[in-house]
């Protein structure tokens, strides 16, 4: 886990439960970008039930399973993000966030990336904060930071990806990974 940090890109945002928004309840959000401006960031653990291959049948054959399109947030449901992980950082359509992972151009030809893609997902929508915004969340203790691990952007079974980002954590948070769907049922 982070305490403090100049940026938080590149790092995961775990929800804390009850978040009282329901488009973050048990959300695990990738900041993409953060600073003076603000942050944004795209929700990794909710799949939709659009299949990728019948709204862009040309980033197919890259998907990693489940081949869906994923809510990435409430903000712009219009607004497409690409996130890739490929072996290089530096080319036209392609923006590096971390390592190998990065977002990618998905209006040019898949072809033509001149990059290989290992892995892609794609997010509609995008979780979107305000200057001091996400630091206020923050000091009022809606959000674990924690670190991302390469394979967190592209889990097969992202609905599990809540807990199972919780339950690496050591001491405090850890413990929310037991916390109960319906507390009003225990």
């Amino acid at each position: 886990m982070h305490t403090e940090r100049e940026t938080l890109r590149g790092c995961l945002l775990v929800a804390t439960p009850p978040l009282v928004d329901p488009n973050f309840d048990r959300a695990v959000v990738l900041i993409l970008e953060h600073g003076d401006d603000g942050a944004l960031g795209i929700i990794l653990n909710r799949p939709s039930e659009i299949a990728l291959g019948d709204v862009l049948p040309e980033w197919q054959v890259f998907a990693a399973a489940p081949t869906v399109v994923f809510t990435g947030g409430p903000v712009s449901p219009d607004a497409v993000i690409a996130l890739g992980r490929a072996g290089i950082d530096a080319i036209d359509g392609w923006v590096p966030i971390i390592d190998d992972l990065g977002t990618v151009d998905l209006g040019r030809d898949p072809l033509d990336l001149g990059v290989p893609l290992d892995e892609l997902r794609v997010f509609v929508g995008y979780a979107g904060w305000a200057p001091g915004q996400l630091e206020g969340e923050l000091e009022a203790n809606a959000w674990f930071v924690v670190d991302l691990r390469r394979d967190d952007p592209f889990v097969r079974a992202p609905e599990r990806l809540w807990r199972e980002v919780l339950k690496r954590q050591r001491g405090h948070p850890a413990m929310f990974a037991q916390y109960p769907d319906d507390v009003t049922a225990n």
